[in-house]
């Protein structure tokens, strides 16, 4: 048996995540965010599981699979979940569980251009099929949509001035390497807190390449119909813009957050939060594991 790489990524919340859950008795669960495959040695260590569908696009995160007969990999992204459980015979199931961080794989994975510690080409995908790098935005994108980008997925207060100085550098010579970028926006970049501003402006980055924002609404909007009554949704998210899909989801049952009324005035709203407060990692889990400091988490049933 190949167990998956420990490391790979440090589940965040791990314990949290899988009470969320709720196992049952011959249940089938999905690790929409397979990664590291943590998560999912968790679910399958309860032997009540039955079935446990593994999805990510990225093949690396592929290559943690371990022999399981219960255990079945998807090599896609998790928008496409329906099409695939569909596929499968599996709908409906019992629980979906997604962790939408970046993995400390790909971080430290420095030929991916995740991380403005190694001088890399600016790729950023997680799926490799992409057409569209972390490249062709910097050197393409216009002034407007660079700085929509840097706010908001990076909440950079500067990024009219950041966007302007890429545009400026990039009329000289091309953005490419990570040092490309870094030289871009030296005069943007402060010098203290220089690692919490560099990492909002790759994250920013990385949101865009891979439609991350896109994806999630995508997938939100299938969970509904793919999970059994008092089936659960479980979902960490590390972003602002996350979170709030998520919990407009939970909540009204749209990513927009909208509310919907039946002619009786009651609101429509399939799934019931099961924790009223949001969940957070305590400072013991924080200090022993920093990409921990911005997860929240949120789990729901479906009515």
């Amino acid at each position: 048996m190949k167990a998956a790489m420990n490391s790979y990524h440090v589940p965040v919340m791990a314990t949290q995540c899988i009470e969320g859950l709720a196992i049952k008795e011959g249940g089938v669960y999905v690790d929409a965010t397979f990664g590291g495959g943590g998560h999912a040695k968790l679910i399958l260590a309860d032997k009540r599981v039955k079935k446990l569908f593994g999805i990510d696009q990225d093949d690396d995160a592929i290559k943690n699979r371990w022999d399981d007969p219960r255990l079945i990999i998807i090599n896609h992204n998790y928008r496409y979940m329906k099409h695939f459980l569909k596929y499968h015979k599996a709908l409906p199931v019992d629980g979906i569980l997604a962790d939408l961080g970046i993995s400390s794989f790909q971080i430290n994975e420095g030929s991916k251009g995740f991380s403005y510690r190694f001088d890399e080409r600016l790729d950023m995908r997680m799926d490799q099929g992409a057409e569209v790098d972390a490249v062709n935005i910097l050197n393409d994108y216009n002034q407007e949509e660079l700085t929509a980008i840097f706010k908001e997925y990076g909440d950079l207060n500067n990024a009219f001035h950041l966007a302007n100085s890429i545009i400026q550098y990039r009329q000289l010579k091309p953005i490419v390497k990570v040092q490309d970028l870094l030289d871009a926006i030296k005069s943007q970049t402060p010098k203290m807190g220089d690692y919490a501003f560099l990492s909002k402006v790759f994250q920013a980055l990385r949101i865009e390449v891979n439609n991350e924002i896109k994806n999630l609404e995508l997938f939100l909007n299938q969970c509904h119909d793919l999970l059994k009554p008092n089936g659960r949704l479980v979902i960490m998210s590390y972003h602002s813009l996350e979170d709030r899909c998520v919990k407009n989801f939970i909540n009204t049952g749209n990513v927009e957050g909208n509310h919907i009324k039946d002619g009786f005035g009651n609101l429509i709203r399939p799934f019931e939060p099961v924790n009223k407060k949001l969940i957070t990692p305590d400072e013991d889990e924080i200090s022993q594991n920093q990409r921990a400091r911005s997860a929240k988490l949120r789990i729901a049933e479906r009515k």
